[in-house]
């Protein structure tokens, strides 16, 4: 696959919370091959959500783009093989 159409978050620093830019989006824990399961998880009129796996909470930002987080660094961005 070329990219991801949801934005893919991973929280390899142990934040506790994670403000992205985007309500729908898959957590994947750490960088491979410490991740779990990637999650789909969906804010709903929600402006937070708390992966049910690695328990990071991500925080909903409108003045953040699809791929910027606060702090910096937690978009995930698959390798090619």
């Amino acid at each position: 696959m070329a990219g991801h159409a949801i934005p893919h978050f991973q929280n390899d620093e142990g934040h506790p919370v994670i403000e992205i830019g985007v309500k729908e989006f898959m957590c994947v824990g750490a960088n491979p091959p410490y991740d779990h399961p990637h999650v789909f998880l969906d804010m709903g009129d929600d402006d937070e959500k708390v992966c049910p796996y690695c328990s990071t909470l991500y925080r909903f930002n409108a003045s953040l783009k699809a791929a910027e987080t606060v702090p910096a660094g937690a978009a995930y961005h698959e390798n090619a093989a």
